[in-house]
């Protein structure tokens, strides 16, 4: 079995080389290997989740072809992309809670921009 950090890697690895646009971007991004499992057939699934800083949502979006052509290469269902800044904000959201460690990195990755520009 693969482990999702060199899923996810190798994933990054593959943007980079086949497309350094979108190698750029990933540079805001979170990366993670979600998984899903369907009790009907029995089976997991793996798809991506690309958390995303609101400001670079347009770049983000321009380079979302490059993201699906390497994760369906890669044997993947799905990219998902997220905003990690609206996620954060969310007033409902028990992730804070649940997860701080993941909280915190999808803060910093939402966050960042104010650290660049300086």
């Amino acid at each position: 079995m693969i482990s999702r950090d060199y899923l996810v890697q190798e994933f990054v690895h593959l943007v980079e080389s086949y497309y350094p646009e979108a190698g750029k971007v990933l540079d805001f991004c979170y990366v993670k290997v979600l998984e899903c499992y369907l009790e009907r057939s029995g089976r997991q699934f793996y798809y991506l989740g690309i958390y995303y800083p609101q400001e670079r949502r347009r770049e983000f979006q321009a380079q979302q072809h490059a993201f699906k052509d390497i994760s369906e290469n890669m044997g993947l269902i799905e990219v998902v992309s997220i905003n990690a800044t609206r996620l954060i904000r969310d007033p409902m959201s028990k992730l804070k809670k649940d997860n701080p460690k993941f909280w915190l990195e999808l803060y910093w990755i939402a966050t960042q921009h104010h650290f660049i520009a300086n």
